[in-house]
């Protein structure tokens, strides 16, 4: 059987959670069948050493991706690409209208990721991306509630969308969690009382600002110190309120780190307060590692993958006064429940082992794919 070339096409394979999905599905793609071809615009990102040697792998010459249309479809027709695969709404649109300029008989896919929208304007653009979207063999959500979202604001019918949860790569996850931390790492672990950890870019929508104020009410209940990994453009911001709320050396920011699990696991609480979110990677990862959750119930992952509170705690977004309080709950559980409530954790991310999650992405595929030959 000849093998299909599936195009993945994003922005760079930097620190965010849409370049760590199409890793897990690039990496565990079935090799007997498809051949992976990864394309991204001309920046250097973080998870590009754990491509597999077998992947081949291009860089446009430009950063901009308005001027990536047309040097994608020359890649499309020059690398017989069957299929192309995007995620993203800017990079779902280039990818689609690069497809169309290939003028060959290639497909494409695209995956929606989060809970866009709210202002005039944002959803605005959304109906223009709806409107390139029907252009595409399929549509992906990472979540129910991502796909309701793409019925209500872009406008696409329910029929053209299929839901896939991420791929979490589990067996990755249990080697990389054992791995030793470096010594000043180590020493916050071991400052005593509790070790909370977040993890997530230092944006408005990941709302660390409430978990810091939640964290702050926490001292009063019970000892402990916060691990923020992560970076981005509200450090500053952020460093000056803990410096406010008298919490200097009681938070840590560690920066984006390659290897997440081996903090994670050794946390005693994993907590999320974004905004909004598609599906929460993160969260799946956490209890994937043993280890238990607080999370805001945002639109519209957490809900879904914490079953509606069964596999960790929820609490209203942006109210700090119920984190905080759900955050002590989660602590002071006697250590029994604590032991079942990570085990029924470890359970549940099974259903989102990247083994399980890729072959539902390959069944797409082949749906597509078979779409082209009836034609």
């Amino acid at each position: 059987m000849e093998k299909k070339k599936i195009l993945f096409f994003i922005y760079e394979m930097g620190a965010g959670g849409a370049a760590r999905t199409l890793l897990n599905i690039i990496n565990n793609l079935n090799r007997e069948r498809f051949k992976p071809v990864l394309v991204t615009l001309n920046y250097n990102g973080s998870y590009e050493s754990e491509l597999n040697d077998d992947v081949t792998f291009i860089k446009l010459d430009t950063k901009r991706l308005s001027r990536s249309i047309f040097k994608l479809a020359s890649i499309i027709r020059k690398e017989n690409i069957d299929l192309v695969f995007s995620t993203i709404p800017r990079v779902n649109t280039i990818a689609t209208l690069a497809t169309v300029c290939s003028f060959t008989k290639c497909k494409n896919v695209v995956r929606e990721a989060d809970n866009l929208g709210g202002t005039f304007k944002e959803n605005t653009q959304l109906l223009l991306f709806g409107l390139v979207y029907r252009m595409s063999s399929q549509v992906v959500s990472l979540s129910e509630g991502v796909k309701e979202n793409l019925v209500s604001k872009y406008k696409l019918s329910r029929k053209r969308i299929k839901v896939i949860y991420n791929p979490v790569d589990i067996e990755k996850i249990s080697v990389l969690k054992s791995e030793e931390l470096d010594g000043s790492h180590d020493t916050i672990f071991r400052q005593g009382g509790k070790t909370i950890l977040t993890a997530g870019r230092l944006v408005a929508q990941k709302d660390q600002a409430t978990l810091i104020e939640a964290f702050r009410m926490l001292q009063k209940e019970v000892q402990s110190s916060l691990i923020i990994l992560g970076e981005g453009p509200l450090k500053h911001e952020l460093e000056q309120q803990i410096n406010s709320a008298g919490l200097s050396g009681k938070v840590h920011f560690l920066g984006f780190q390659k290897n997440p699990y081996k903090f994670i696991s050794r946390a005693d609480l994993f907590v999320l307060s974004s905004q909004h979110e598609g599906f929460s990677h993160v969260i799946a990862e956490s209890i994937a590692s043993g280890t238990m959750v607080v999370s805001t119930d945002c639109k519209s992952g957490p809900s879904e993958v914490l079953e509606g509170g069964k596999y960790g705690f929820l609490c209203e977004v942006g109210n700090s006064q119920e984190m905080s309080g759900k955050m002590i709950e989660a602590l002071t559980l006697p250590e029994d429940e604590k032991d079942m409530l990570r085990n029924a954790g470890i359970k549940r991310a099974r259903a989102f082992d990247a083994k399980v999650i890729v072959k539902e992405y390959e069944e797409v595929f082949d749906e597509v794919l078979c779409k082209k030959k009836r034609r």
